[in-house]
């Protein structure tokens, strides 16, 4: 691609991401234009998550896309600096510790193996290794954990998204506030974005980056995408504990919880997870995370609910990871959506790729064709085992 008009819907971190990488692009000497329907980002994942990255994946892929997440995170004043500015996202570099009955002991091992062959450092540790590390633990119920040597913390997610946002602003892309209502196309290629106004934004390509919102976007394209809106709650809370060195700790029943300051940020999958549920938080969730906080850790029976939040997964129903590249049908529409939670970190990876992708046919720094959407319409899922 010499020239041309891209328009990217959804200016998240997704959007904003591929919206830098394609404008710095050698060879990519066109137009770029970002559709966001709320500047504000008072409803958009990336302003609402919990921003963690990880490498314990079970899946080749997604261990890569996070390899490199974490060292762009590391060095974003080399890519993301304005004006001799760095943005500051006070990345916490800070293991995760997965935990695991003995139900949960065949896929922890399984998966270390996995990572350690692509380069993931992992400990696994039993009971006493686990006491021993981290005494404010109670372990009576598991049988083991895995916990991250390196490559993993957390970080300001708004932040790395109004990073990528300036500077892609200051590479000349623009951002238009409009909310896309479809794709005007022939069958075979997108001519235009329809906007909710009634006005159309012609392109010579067209990337769904819309998040939550995804699925609207690509009705009448000859592929349904199985994306949607998801609520997940986090409460941030107070106690006299102490948890000197504590990583980012997902038990058994699926509750996480990780250090945030003087307090710590929890939350867990509801029992009934529903569709495009109003972003309102669930208090009665809270009662329950209680319960198994103060059964897992020494002195959070005194907890106190400081404040809380709701934010949306764009989450895939087919088997919760990334759908990345080409329509099926529309050969100029590149999908980016589906993240299932893990869109802040794996950003750069899909920032670079989709950017590729639209200048040189491929994504060729890090093969993302696993994450393609014709493993939907072939029903083959890539199921990773890894899900918050």
């Amino acid at each position: 691609m010499e020239r041309g008009q891209v328009v990217i819907i959804g200016g998240g971190v997704i959007g904003s991401a591929i919206a830098y990488f394609l404008a710095v692009h050698p060879q990519f000497a066109g137009k770029i234009t970002v559709l966001e329907r709320d500047p504000t980002y008072a409803q958009a994942s990336s302003a609402l998550s919990a921003s963690s990255i990880r490498q314990q994946f079970s899946t080749p892929v997604n261990i890569a896309i996070s390899q490199y997440g974490f060292e762009f995170l590391r060095h974003i004043d080399r890519y993301l600096a304005v004006d001799g500015q760095a943005p500051d996202i006070g990345l916490v570099e800070r293991a995760y510790l997965y935990l695991a009955s003995a139900a949960g002991v065949a896929d922890l091992r399984a998966n270390h193996t996995m990572q350690t062959a692509h380069g993931v450092q992992t400990a696994l540790l039993d009971p006493d290794g686990l006491r021993q590390r981290f005494p404010w633990l109670t372990t009576d119920d598991l049988a083991l954990g895995s916990l991250g040597l390196q490559g993993e913390g957390w970080f300001d997610g708004y932040g790395l998204l109004m990073a990528f946002r300036q500077k892609a602003r200051s590479l000349g892309v623009q951002y238009l506030q409009a909310e896309a209502q479809g794709l005007v196309h022939d069958g075979q290629r997108v001519s235009a974005v329809r906007l909710g106004d009634g006005r159309q934004i012609a392109c010579d390509w067209a990337v769904n980056a819309a998040g939550a919102w995804a699925r609207h976007v690509m009705q009448d394209t000859g592929f349904e995408l199985p994306v949607y809106g998801r609520r997940r709650c986090v409460f941030v809370v107070s106690s006299p504990a102490q948890t000197p060195d504590c990583p980012l700790v997902i038990d058994p029943s699926g509750l996480w919880f990780r250090p945030e300051g003087a307090y710590w940020l929890c939350g867990l999958p509801p029992a009934q997870d529903d569709n495009d549920v109003p972003l309102e938080v669930d208090y009665a969730q809270f009662e329950q995370a209680w319960e198994i906080l103060a059964s897992r850790v020494s002195g959070f029976e005194a907890l106190r609910m400081q404040r809380a939040w709701a934010g949306y997964y764009e989450y895939n129903e087919f088997d919760q990871n990334a759908i990345l590249g080409p329509h099926p049908v529309l050969a100029n529409l590149l999908l980016a959506n589906g993240f299932s939670g893990h869109g802040l970190q794996q950003s750069p990876a899909v920032g670079r790729g989709i950017a590729e992708w639209l200048v040189e046919g491929q994504s060729h720094s890090l093969d993302l064709s696993a994450l393609s959407a014709q493993r939907i319409r072939n029903n083959q899922p890539l199921l990773e085992r890894n899900i918050i």
